[in-house]
């Protein structure tokens, strides 16, 4: 009997450690997925399908690329909130992740206490344009026009609760005025409109922009992130006008909030190894973005105070999800 029970004990044991999660430093021992919360073919699907080839060249594991689109990200953030807290199911998360909580009246997750912050990976800056018959040269001159006749001018963006809609709410808050804003699905349309001066303002990506630009169909009159954006040096900030103005089109990698810390920092560490790069960095810049890098708890800090941040804006514009 004394045999038989240790017999059993011993395999207990064995079947225990069997069941017990690698060590962080082990991390990857199996299939890796990045769930993108969208369809297939955005900004977001490319990023998450370049971090999969590198990272699965760096792990010699498998990296998957898993598509869970719907409710503006939400579906597929829930997805991964209510996963296995393993390391193992990461989500591609973008600036809609902070806007969420305020923008929907419900969410079936609760984004700072269901959710983890692995790293802020990259970001893209915003850009005010103008169409070039307004009698404006600079962000100041934009301000002056809205305060000499309130509600005149209006903005377009690629739709409600949109970065680049509340962008433009932030820019009401701070400089005091009132623009009218135009939501379009898509920014095709939204373009043809202000180029033919039927809408003044736009707000929207630089990389998207920049051929606008260039051009001279459309008049680049502030960036919307703290610092110069490389593509376009020349554009000065909105910061410069509005002190403390910031907002960036960000993306970054969120996993459950159990998930162990040794593994979150491991992940953390294998992205930013990648974004020091030279032919990692270079095929950034030709998708229009620029590194970040930080780590899971400066994430977490950023997440908790644009949270706090959108949660104005979106309460005095009254935006609501479409």
């Amino acid at each position: 009997m004394n045999r038989r029970c240790a017999a059993l004990m011993a395999l207990a044991a064995v079947l225990l450690c069997a069941m017990a999660p690698a060590p962080a430093q082990d991390y990857p021992v199996r299939t890796v997925r990045l769930i993108v919360p969208n369809a297939p073919g955005g900004g977001t699907d490319v990023l998450a399908r370049l971090f999969a080839q590198h990272l699965q060249d760096a792990w010699k594991q498998s990296v998957i690329v898993e598509y869970k689109p719907g409710g503006g990200m939400i579906v597929g953030t829930d997805y991964v909130a209510k996963s296995a807290p393993d390391g193992y199911t990461i989500a591609m998360v973008a600036t809609a992740h902070v806007i969420n909580p305020s923008l929907h009246s419900k969410l079936p997750f609760d984004t700072l206490k269901d959710l983890s912050g692995v790293i802020l990976n990259s970001g893209s800056h915003l850009v005010i344009l103008a169409t070039n018959s307004l009698p404006a040269s600079g962000l100041a001159d934009v301000i002056a026009l809205a305060k000499k006749e309130p509600g005149k001018l209006s903005y377009a963006s690629a739709g409600v609760g949109s970065s680049m809609h509340l962008t433009g709410e932030l820019l009401k808050t701070m400089a005091g005025i009132d623009i009218v804003h135009v939501p379009y699905k898509g920014a095709g349309p939204a373009y043809l409109d202000v180029i033919s001066g039927r809408v003044a303002l736009m707000v929207n990506p630089l990389f998207a922009s920049l051929s606008y630009i260039k051009s001279g169909k459309l008049k680049a009159i502030a960036v919307a992130s703290p610092q110069r954006a490389a593509t376009a040096p020349d554009v000065p900030l909105v910061a410069d006008v509005l002190p403390g103005f910031d907002v960036r089109s960000v993306n970054g990698m969120v996993v459950p909030s159990a998930t162990p810390r040794g593994v979150v920092h491991r992940i953390n560490e294998s992205v930013r190894a990648l974004l020091k790069r030279p032919d990692f960095l270079a095929r950034l810049g030709e998708l229009g973005l620029e590194p970040i890098g930080s780590t899971p708890e400066e994430f977490d800090a950023y997440i908790r105070a644009e949270i706090a941040k959108w949660a104005k804006v979106v309460k005095s514009s009254g935006a609501k999800a479409d």
